[in-house]
């Protein structure tokens, strides 16, 4: 799924005024789509990770487009200064997104989705070393009480370290994929900081899905299977509500803050658990309800701590001005 500060960083930073609720609106439908897209790859089984890749990249191509040639955008799709900028962007996105959907066959769905909940929490700790971005006090905490609770989530997969009798298993490997592409997303999401400052949103979105089709058919060799035409709907499927799921995501941040906005990411996780009992039958661990409640508590937590200095940098500059 795509983080808030991936959409942050790709949606437009006019605001339109008088639509917060259409924006939480989009903002839920987008998370709805991306928790439907999630669910149908893990429906697939059998498919292999770097095929799940291919497909949900480029079926989503083909509602982006088709929205891009509707609102007469579509020439901005292909238009760019920094090709090569969109090449490692894609590189970093496809394996954050190839190890999640690895973990999606391996982890039971809201566990997947909750440890994915620790990118936001990384960008921040890749910020202050990589960027040298100013990091308080508070950010600090809340991160350090996020990754306490990422702790709590993996730390019955981890048998190696919990006396488990098998060393490593399949849940074991989807845990540390799941926290790996959550590593691998934060990455991603610093080099989406740098492309905006001079490649527009439909040039990053496409060129993503572009790159991201291409760069996947490498793991043709490594296992492809011919898929049913169940899988193939399935897959298909995933690609159509991931696109739709962008558009909406894109969409929604242009009718309000960020701030407003984003705490409704974690809409997913409440979806995740009521389909993963329905669908597959995964009753929700102790350790993962507790370790979720602590991560969103934490991500809730800046989010509300920055609304508030925004309110307070904008009373300041009303107040100075004449």
């Amino acid at each position: 799924m795509t983080t808030p500060a991936a959409a942050r960083e790709a949606a437009s930073p006019s605001i339109r005024s008088g639509g917060p609720l259409r924006g939480i609106a989009l903002k839920v439908a987008s998370v709805c789509c991306f928790v439907v897209m999630a669910t149908m790859l893990k429906a697939t089984q059998t498919i292999p990770a770097g095929q799940m890749v291919f497909f949900r990249s480029f079926f989503a191509l083909l509602p982006v487009l088709a929205w891009l040639a509707w609102t007469g955008h579509l020439a901005y799709a292909f238009t760019t200064r920094r090709p090569l900028g969109h090449v490692v962007r894609g590189l970093v996105g496809v394996a954050s997104m190839g190890l999640g959907f690895f973990a999606l066959t391996r982890l039971p769905l809201p566990e997947a989705t909750a440890i994915g909940y620790a990118s936001p929490l990384i960008i921040v700790i890749l910020s202050a070393l990589l960027l040298r971005e100013k990091v308080y006090i508070f950010r600090w905490t809340t991160v350090l009480v996020g990754l306490v609770g990422v702790l709590i989530i993996l730390f019955p997969r981890l048998t190696v370290f919990s006396g488990g009798a098998q060393p490593v298993d399949g849940t074991t490997i989807g845990a540390l994929a799941a926290l790996a592409a959550a590593f691998l997303s934060a990455f991603a999401m610093l080099q989406v900081r740098t492309l905006v400052q001079t490649e527009r949103t439909e040039a990053i979105v496409t060129y993503f899905f572009i790159s991201a089709s291409v760069l996947s058919l490498f793991s043709l060799p490594f296992g492809w299977v011919w898929p049913t035409p169940q899988q193939a709907a399935l897959l298909v499927g995933a690609g159509f509500f991931g696109g739709i799921g962008q558009l909406l995501l894109t969409s929604c941040y242009r009718y309000a803050d960020m701030s407003v906005i984003a705490p409704f990411e974690y809409v997913s996780l409440l979806l995740t658990i009521i389909i993963g009992f329905i669908i597959f039958a995964d009753i929700p661990t102790v350790p993962m309800l507790i370790g979720s409640t602590i991560i969103v508590a934490a991500g809730i937590a800046v989010i509300l701590r920055e609304r508030w200095l925004g309110l307070e940098r904008t009373r300041a500059k009303e107040a100075s001005t004449p």
